[in-house]
């Protein structure tokens, strides 16, 4: 089973800086330029369908730099607290994953056949 991939979205348009066109750059990999049409333009996705970890960190990185960006899980659908904390446990939108799976939730333990099985995926024991 695949670990959920998450998006990281800037949350509206923000006034250039030279660390905040720093930091989009660092994070997508684009020239300063097309940061800076990033920054100007309002909502926008920065990384999509990357693990946990590394949109944590992006964030971080970001929000350090003054901008307001949204971590959201892409099997749940649900944004992230700003800490990067698990969301609390609830409906999960994903058809095929158990809620207890994603990265993104609190919960430690599962009673899916999988997990019956085999135990706690790699990852979620401990959280």
């Amino acid at each position: 089973m695949e670990d959920p991939q998450f998006t990281v979205t800037l949350a509206g348009a923000s006034p250039r800086g030279a660390a905040r066109l720093r930091a989009v750059r660092r994070a997508t990999g684009l020239s300063l330029w097309r940061s800076g049409l990033l920054l100007d333009s309002g909502t926008s996705v920065l990384l999509a369908e990357v693990p946990f970890e590394h949109a944590a960190r992006t964030a971080r990185e970001l929000r350090r730099a003054g901008l307001a960006v949204a971590v959201s899980c892409d099997v749940c659908r649900r944004t992230l607290p700003e800490d990067d904390s698990p969301v609390d446990p609830g409906p999960c939108a994903g058809r095929y994953f158990p809620t207890a799976h994603c990265q993104a939730n609190s919960l430690t333990s599962c009673d899916c056949s999988y997990c019956v099985e085999y135990g706690p995926l790699p990852g979620t024991a401990g959280r």
